[in-house]
């Protein structure tokens, strides 16, 4: 599902997403399609919900957003490994 059609069918919602289709581009991470798994009102039970999810399935890329937001577009994080010294 497009974040679009996400944000019409769960108006002002907090949503714990799936993401199907992403790419990376400039420093983000555009999500450009979702499964929505869950919807909440509440924020906490929403991040509850992920960490639940993320424990579960490590290695899926799943994410909690409000329906507020126009666009899935996060700035990319990367963690480097130091070697020994």
């Amino acid at each position: 599902m497009r974040w679009e059609e996400v944000r019409e069918q769960f108006p002002n919602e907090w949503i714990v997403c799936e993401a199907l289709k992403s790419r990376s581009e400039d420093g983000y991470w555009l999500i450009d399609e979702v499964a929505v798994i869950d919807c909440f009102e509440d924020s906490s039970i929403a991040m509850k919900r992920y960490y639940e999810l993320h424990r579960e399935h490590p290695y899926r890329e799943y994410g909690f957003f409000h329906t507020s937001r126009e666009t899935l577009k996060l700035r990319e994080k990367w963690v480097g490994v130091r070697g020994p010294r």
